[in-house]
């Protein structure tokens, strides 16, 4: 058996096999966390089966959060499971554009005088 045709077949073990285990848990932590930013769930500590748990979790406690809001009460906020390997989606921040920077986007403004600070 080639190199080749060994790596193909242990990269397409499941994620739960004892090998993919075995090769995740010699990942150093430095390395797990920039696969962490990275999002990739193939390296991950979870398996498929947690992922889907987490999932299910998740549509339960939606649902009680729905009926909550359906009766009139105000739930609390939603937050859903963490899982490893895939990163808390974060609300996207915008800075303002300084002058320079609106001068070069709107032509309009070009040929106007800059404004005193």
């Amino acid at each position: 058996m080639s190199l080749r045709r060994l790596r193909v077949l242990i990269e397409h073990l499941p994620p739960e096999s004892a090998t993919k285990t075995a090769i995740r848990n010699a990942i150093p932590a430095e390395e797990m966390e920039k696969s962490t930013v990275e999002s990739r769930p193939d390296l991950a500590p979870w398996s498929g089966t947690e992922t889907l748990l987490a999932r299910v979790m998740d549509e339960i406690r939606l649902l009680r959060h729905t009926l909550i809001a359906v009766n009139g009460n105000k739930p609390p906020a939603f937050e859903p499971t963490p899982r490893p390997g895939i990163p808390p989606k974060r609300k996207q921040t915008y800075r303002r554009l300084d002058e320079s920077q609106r001068r070069a986007l709107d032509p309009r403004l070009r040929n106007q005088p800059p404004k005193e600070a």
